[in-house]
């Protein structure tokens, strides 16, 4: 089931399937939950599974003013509240990952487990960065034409605004992302966007994270490995325990 509904104000488009325990997807930046076709919508067999399109980007309309990182936690937590008025599993691909870190920071209360695909939480992470200056890449422009109300000429104007939050919004410091409280899972592919030294760094200041490099993929690794990053997601989503033989990193000081 698709649907509208008032969001800070904004009428935000999303998708709404499957029963059970709720697990909300976020997008990247300049897409929409395509991005998750035919690959993480198939948790909808064992979830309620929740994909809303931020402000500008798929079915929802661009508003006047910036799209920022901070903005767009706002808006994600408030559609968490309104949705579901409770604890959620909340899975971030690429920039829907930032966005999903800081609702996890600022909101722990609405996150019981977080999956952060492709995130790089300071822009020094990401090897390419979105550009208003080079022409936009015909790909992206025809999906976003195929289903914006604002038009395939308005793309552009939100290019704009994603290239100068990606550059100049504030990085994640790390006390903040030790404050994550939540199960995590780190998840990159090999040859992403984001340098596996910020992968790494990443997942080594969160408290309780796991590790997922998928091999042999780029920064389009679910649609490059679908089963195996699938199968990653759900497993840790379970959250069945699994005990290590030899742990390093998780057998504390003693």
């Amino acid at each position: 089931m698709a649907d509208y509904i008032d969001v800070n104000g904004i009428s935000t488009w999303y998708e709404d399937g499957g029963s059970g325990a709720p697990v909300v997807l976020l997008h990247g930046g300049l897409t929409d939950s395509r991005d998750f076709d035919g690959n993480l919508d198939a948790l909808a067999a064992d979830y309620r599974l929740l994909l809303p399109e931020r402000r500008g980007h798929g079915h929802t309309a661009d508003q006047p003013g910036p799209i920022t990182m901070d903005l767009l936690a706002e808006d994600s937590a408030a559609f968490i509240e309104r949705i579901v008025d409770g604890p959620v599993r909340l899975v971030g691909y690429s920039a829907g990952a930032v966005v999903a870190l800081v609702v996890a920071i600022r909101r722990p209360d609405l996150v019981d487990r977080l999956v952060l695909i492709s995130g790089a939480f300071d822009k020094s992470g990401a090897i390419l960065k979105p550009s208003a200056d080079a022409p936009p890449p015909p790909v992206l422009v025809a999906a976003y034409a195929e289903v914006s109300p604002d038009g395939a000429d308005h793309f552009p104007v939100v290019m704009a605004k994603v290239a100068r939050s990606a550059n100049d919004d504030p990085p994640i410091p790390a006390a903040d992302l030790a404050t994550v409280a939540c199960p995590t899972l780190v998840m990159a592919a090999d040859d992403d966007i984001v340098t596996l030294e910020h992968t790494l760094e990443l997942y080594r200041s969160i408290p309780d994270a796991q590790l997922a490099i998928v091999p042999e993929t780029s920064h389009l690794l679910l649609h490059e490995k679908p089963e195996l990053c699938t199968r990653l997601v759900r497993d840790f989503l379970a959250g069945t325990p699994t005990t290590t033989w030899m742990p390093i990193r998780r057998a504390g000081t003693d």
